[in-house]
């Protein structure tokens, strides 16, 4: 029979030190450098990011559309915004979609479905909502305010403080964007 090992405990001595381990992150060699608390975002970024993918995919799912990756999610809600004809670069723009193909093979999987509909102004492409489409978002919109925002509003996380959160999330992504374009440089 294999022998259980009780995890360590920390010494009434040493509970001061390992208060200090340090951040807490998913590359230790990354957080070495200048700004350890960078390597600490990074790694909350990447839970979030993942457990975000995961909610889009599975609200989306309970909506209706069970066969939608994150991005197919995040390409129907911004052609929905504002009920407002967008052509794929738009769509690329706002969602800091660099590879434009990614972009088309969710316009090809939504319009397959009828979420969407295509026309043109001149030459150019554009993609608009269809009203089934416009309803799988209403839905996706009324599970998330249910399941979601009631949650969020229950943990007592002011408003304020999720705009700000996004407001630096938005200036550190143009900090990733500039990095990107001097590593692309070398």
């Amino acid at each position: 029979m294999p022998k259980i090992v009780e995890p360590p405990t920390v010494p009434p001595e040493l509970s001061e030190i390992w208060q200090g381990v340090g951040p807490i992150v998913s590359s230790g060699h990354l957080a070495r450098g200048a700004l350890p608390a960078l390597s600490e975002l990074e790694f909350g970024m990447i839970m979030l990011h993942n457990a975000f993918s995961r909610w889009m995919v599975r609200c989306m799912a309970a909506a209706g559309v069970p066969d939608l990756s994150a991005v197919d999610v995040l390409v129907l809600h911004n052609i929905n915004h504002r009920d407002k004809a967008k052509t794929m670069a738009d769509i690329s723009l706002m969602l800091n979609i660099e590879d434009t193909h990614i972009v088309a093979y969710a316009l090809k999987k939504l319009q397959r479905l009828g979420l969407i509909q295509s026309g043109r102004r001149g030459k150019e492409k554009l993609v608009s909502i269809t009203p089934a489409g416009r309803a799988v978002c209403e839905r996706y919109a009324a599970i998330r305010e249910e399941l979601l925002v009631k949650s969020v509003l229950s943990a007592q996380v002011p408003a304020e403080t999720l705009s700000a959160i996004a407001a630096h999330m938005r200036t550190l992504s143009g900090q990733y964007d500039q990095g990107t374009r001097s590593a692309a440089s070398l």
